[in-house]
């Protein structure tokens, strides 16, 4: 049980102290929004970048992970876009619905949580779900893009969707630091630092970040809420897990990692998706609230059950 106590507690140690600072008044209102892109503007691709320039395309390219992560992604993704859809919501609400129950916070959470639990080789797993959740993060952006742009032309549709998609830096970065990793050169050591400074950053910034963000105040019901919650927490590491373990016969790392990165409580990023377009992202914050704070318990079973104790 010490072994679970030490990998949770400091993760979540800043997650509190983000709240606390938030509730007391040391950081302003606008506290959360601020960091926030600073952690997705400069510090996480930062951070993308330098694991991805100091890797080789083999050592992310983990078929198995690859698959068991991302159709668990997928699966819970298509399964509550298809249940909205069903309840008569629109093509954007049904994307937001589906991206709430199956975005697992990887960047903000899943890189130092797996590090913590699974020493450095969790970094490479970690990487790799972060890069999927993007993946499924411009799957959603297209479907809001069409939803929400449905009265313009085709080519416009198009057009705006390739935009938010190039412009977005957690795509940009890690392609760029694969880009140069191909090339074997090594990076000018002044600019080295500079992006190991910005990269040391990311984590501790995006895990304040999250608790100054559960602070804020939650207007509507939880019934919505509760299931993509259970979906996220529980359903998606379940399929993981079948898929990592009894199909494919994974290594106990990746097995392990894969069912800790699924089990990630959902990011911020709907919600940020959901204030870019405007759109109402009330159910998307409680998700965010519901599933950070239930996280605390399912990843506490989890890991005080992978560790034999």
């Amino acid at each position: 049980m010490l072994y679970v106590f030490n990998v949770v507690l400091p993760v979540f140690a800043l997650i509190l102290l983000g709240y606390v600072s938030g509730r007391t008044g040391k950081l302003g209102i606008n506290a959360s929004t601020e960091l926030n892109r600073f952690v997705v503007w400069l510090a996480l691709p930062a951070q993308l970048f330098n694991f991805a320039s100091n890797s080789s395309w083999q050592t992310l390219w983990q078929p198995g992970f690859v698959l068991a992560f991302g159709l668990s992604s997928l699966i819970v993704y298509a399964a509550t876009f298809l249940v909205s859809r069903y309840r008569n919501a629109d093509l954007a609400t049904a994307s937001f619905a589906g991206l709430s129950a199956s975005y697992s916070n990887t960047g903000y959470m899943g890189i130092p949580l797996c590090i913590l639990a699974l020493g450095q080789d969790g970094l490479a797993p970690a990487v790799i779900s972060t890069l999927i959740v993007f993946g499924m993060f411009a799957l959603a952006t297209v479907f809001i893009e069409v939803g929400i742009l449905s009265h313009k032309k085709p080519h416009e549709i198009v057009w705006s969707v390739i935009k938010s998609l190039c412009s977005n830096p957690l795509l940009i970065a890690p392609v760029a630091g694969l880009v140069w990793s191909s090339t074997d050169l090594a990076l000018y050591d002044p600019l080295q630092q500079f992006i190991s400074f910005l990269s040391a950053a990311a984590s501790p910034c995006a895990l304040v970040s999250i608790g100054l963000f559960l602070i804020q105040k939650q207007k509507t019901p939880a019934v919505g809420a509760w299931g993509l919650s259970i979906a996220k927490l529980i359903v998606q590491p379940l399929i993981a897990w079948v898929i990592a373990g009894p199909i494919l016969g994974l290594p106990s790392l990746w097995v392990n990692a894969v069912i800790l990165l699924s089990a990630l409580p959902t990011g911020t990023g709907p919600f940020m998706l959901a204030q870019y377009y405007s759109a109402d992202g009330s159910t998307i914050s409680r998700v965010v609230l519901l599933t950070t704070v239930g996280s605390l318990v399912t990843l506490s079973l989890f890991l005080w059950w992978n560790s034999g104790v």
